[in-house]
């Protein structure tokens, strides 16, 4: 029976190019699940996009002398890229500045305001003096109040991975200019999670299935109850808020990201001339939705989407499952790019095939515990595993094929389940029945009957010599071919 699989993968902020902890984080294994999907013949949807808002994006304009617009058009174009290079099969991916996800963005709003479960209140905020502005939380810096951590930025600790309110922070410095800001108060939007609390509670009950490190992170999130979180701030890069005098404040970053989603499958679905198309994956009862992401972005998807969609449409199906990947370290250090210790993506890629890293990467998945990749561990499972197991595989199989059929490309019968061979014969879906091989190539067989298991067994066998095992082996004979690549050199 098909099923109705969603997978919606963690969404890049537009201002840098990846490194590879992100790939093995959160782009590699759904794009595996998905063609696994795919092979069983179930119906996959699997999204993305490029997050084009919020204040990473206009740091890294303020650092380069140009404006948010250009800085994630620019990466924008380069994820893409590094996608297609790397073999990344997303049904789309878009990013947030799309018409389709601010509107999408906006009556989602609305509806939570509309309903009560956003409103206004004042707020104490970090204001510098020196630049004349509030300070978003990417603004910011400082001590972690939970680890000590020196350079924790204002919405999240990296150590620790707890997330922070700016003004928590202990020693806190603008990032613009190194100069300790003052507090103000100013008027903000808020989100109303504790509303959703006793929901929030049954639904995450229900998710038995959750990977242990994802289900300890909610229940240690959820020990202290919930808090009201502000979903507006005062930046002139984001999508406007929907509401009438509040001009110059737009929507916080991580309560529109998640949005993108929905807005993507909406995207998609008017992109494939069925407008309604995406609502098979949000609104029926059988269909499952897949979340990929790195588990620092848990309770973004395990707590606030699932109170945003409940709030929104509590028809709409919520997260069935968030495998959430632990971190891969870089021989023995964390990935980090303000010291610029990282393997960036588009570099590997012009330098080395992809497979060799999505082979290395899948098999030191950090799915339970943190990983680490090394090149010398690179090297060696590409050489020993990849090439000189699975490589010797293949090669013994295409060798036997191409020896015993003629070098014309039809392979010995099989079970399929349809499609067509590669002579054209037509399958039926479920066919258990041998195939005949009917091309028009040089056949041994004959082509125009089926071929016999014990044709496909025969060959010239050899004797290992007297006082060795008598295990028959055959002579190994060269492809008439090269592999794309080969054995690696540190």
């Amino acid at each position: 029976m098909s099923e109705i699989i969603g997978i919606f993968v963690a969404w890049p902020y537009a201002n840098g190019d990846l490194h590879l902890g992100h790939v093995a984080g959160a782009y590699l294994p759904p794009d595996i699940f998905a063609r696994y999907h795919r092979l069983r013949g179930h119906r996959v949807l699997m999204v993305s996009g490029s997050d084009s808002h919020g204040t990473p994006i206009t740091v890294k304009a303020a650092e380069l002398g140009t404006s948010p617009r250009e800085v994630f058009e620019y990466y924008h174009r380069r994820f893409l890229d590094n996608w297609q290079r790397l073999g990344i099969s997303f049904d789309l991916f878009t990013h947030t500045d799309t018409e389709n996800h601010h509107a999408v963005a906006q009556e989602l709003f609305r509806t939570l305001y509309q309903k009560g479960y956003i409103y206004t209140n004042t707020m104490t905020q970090l204001y510098c003096e020196q630049d004349a502005r509030f300070l978003p939380d990417r603004y910011v810096e400082g001590t972690c109040p939970h680890c000590g951590y020196p350079n924790a930025r204002g919405d999240q600790c990296d150590n620790c991975g707890r997330t922070l309110d700016a003004v928590d922070l202990q020693d806190p410095r603008c990032k613009l200019c190194g100069q300790r800001p003052i507090l103000r108060e100013s008027v903000h939007f808020f989100f109303d999670l504790p509303a959703f609390e006793r929901r929030l509670l049954e639904y995450i009950a229900r998710q038995e299935h959750w990977r242990p490190n994802v289900q300890n992170f909610v229940r240690n999130y959820l020990v202290d109850g919930l808090k009201p979180r502000p979903v507006s701030r005062d930046l002139d890069w984001g999508i406007p808020l929907p509401v009438e005098s509040y001009e110059g404040k737009v929507m916080y970053v991580w309560f529109e990201a998640v949005i993108g989603y929905l807005s993507a499958s909406v995207e998609w679905a008017h992109n494939r001339g069925t407008p309604d198309a995406w609502k098979t994956w949000w609104y029926d009862p059988q269909a499952r939705g897949y979340y990929f992401i790195g588990k620092d972005n848990i309770p973004f998807h395990a707590i606030i989407w699932p109170a945003e969609l409940m709030g929104y449409d509590e028809a709409l199906n919520l997260p069935y499952d968030i495998p959430a990947n632990e971190f891969l370290n870089l021989e023995g250090e964390k990935f980090s790019t303000s010291r610029n210790w990282a393997i960036w993506l588009p570099e590997y890629l012009d330098r080395y095939p992809p497979d060799p890293l999505r082979y290395y990467l899948t098999v030191i998945a950090p799915e339970t515990r943190d990983s680490d990749f090394t090149w010398q561990g690179f090297v060696e499972r590409n050489n020993n595993e990849l090439v000189a197991t699975w490589g010797n595989l293949v090669h013994r199989v295409i060798s036997f094929a191409y020896r015993r059929w003629g070098g014309g490309g039809c392979l010995p019968p099989t079970r399929l389940t349809g499609g067509t061979t590669s002579c054209g014969v037509a399958l039926k879906p479920g066919s258990s029945a041998l195939v005949p091989c009917t091309g028009a190539h040089s056949s041994r067989p004959p082509c125009g009957r089926p071929c016999s298991s014990r044709e496909m067994l025969t060959g010239t066998w050899t004797r290992r010599p007297r006082g060795s095992r008598s295990r028959r082996t055959r002579r190994p004979q060269p492809l008439p071919f090269s592999w794309p690549c080969g054995p690696l050199t540190p």
